[in-house]
C-alpha cells in the first residue's frame, strides 16, 4: 500500500521508515513545519507539575534554559510517545495518559490536589482541545507557555498532487484535525482528488475522522489514540484488502 505522510518532522520521516520496514510505500509531505520560540520562560514557580500533550513541547524544552529546573518535577504526558521522549530528556517521574487531553485532564485531577501549586503545560500556539479550561474547571492553576508554533504548509508537493490524481496514493494519515483540515482544503484547491480516486484517511481519532469526513474522505479510526495504533490500522487495512 501506498500511503501519504503527514505529520511534521522528524516524525514524519520515523512513520515512513516503520512503515517501509513494514512492506509499505511511502510518500513523506509534512503539512506542518514546527517552529520553536526563543526566550519563553517556563513560570515553574511553585508549580508541582508539568504537562506534555506533545513531542515537539518536550522538544522545545530540551533546549531550553530551564531544562535542568523543570527535569526536577513530576511529568504528565498524553500518551506512551509523549512519555518516551520525556524519559529521553531525563524525566523520571513521569506519569502516562491514554492518549488525549480529555482523559489526561480527568488522570490529572485524580493524581494531583488544585492547593498542590499550578501546573504548566508546555505548550504549542494551536490546542487540538482545551486542557487548560478543563483542568480550571476543576479548580487548577495552568500556566501555558507557548514553546512552539505549528505553520501550515500553503501547497502539496508536485509529485504528491500527481501521485493522487493518478490514484496511486491509497491512505493519507492524519494525526490531528488541524491536519485533516489543511490536507482537505490543500487537495481541493489544487484538484489534487476526485470523487473517483479519494485516498482513504487513517486517522488518530474520531475527532480527526470526522474532519476528514467532513470533507468527503472515506476514514478508518485507530483503535487507541496512539501512533502505534495508526499504523497498525494501515497494517490491518493493507491485509484485508
Amino acid at each position: 500500500m501506498r500511503i501519504l505522510i503527514t505529520r511534521p518532522e522528524p516524525d514524519a520521516s520515523w512513520q515512513a521508515e516503520v512503515l517501509t520496514a513494514r512492506g509499505h510505500q511511502t510518500v513523506v509531505a509534512p503539512l506542518l513545519v514546527i517552529e520553536f520560540a526563543s526566550g519563553v520562560p517556563l513560570q515553574l514557580d511553585g508549580a508541582q507539575a508539568l504537562i506534555a500533550t506533545s513531542r515537539n513541547g518536550l522538544r522545545a524544552l530540551a533546549a531550553h534554559a530551564d531544562r535542568e529546573a523543570a527535569g526536577k518535577l513530576p511529568l504528565f504526558a498524553v500518551g506512551e510517545s509523549t512519555a518516551r521522549q520525556a524519559q529521553e530528556l531525563g524525566f523520571t517521574d513521569v506519569t502516562i495518559g491514554l492518549g488525549t487531553g480529555a482523559e489526561l485532564a480527568a488522570l490529572i485531577a485524580e493524581e494531583l490536589k488544585p492547593e498542590g501549586g499550578p501546573l504548566v503545560h508546555l505548550a504549542g500556539e494551536t490546542h487540538a482541545f482545551d486542557l487548560k479550561g478543563a483542568l480550571e474547571e476543576r479548580a487548577f492553576a495552568v500556566r501555558q507557555p507557548v514553546l512552539y508554533r505549528a505553520v501550515p504548509s500553503d501547497a502539496l508537493p508536485v509529485e504528491v498532487r500527481r501521485q493522487l490524481k493518478a490514484g496511486e496514493i491509497e491512505g493519507v494519515i492524519l494525526m490531528s484535525p488541524r491536519t485533516a483540515r489543511i490536507f482537505a482544503a490543500l487537495a481541493r484547491a489544487q484538484g489534487a482528488v476526485t470523487q473517483a480516486n479519494r485516498p482513504v484517511c487513517y486517522c488518530l481519532s474520531k475527532a480527526v475522522a470526522e474532519e476528514a469526513a467532513a470533507h468527503g474522505f472515506a476514514t478508518r479510526v485507530a483503535a487507541r489514540p496512539r501512533e502505534e495504533d495508526v499504523l497498525a490500522l494501515v497494517g490491518s487495512a493493507a491485509s484485508s484488502s
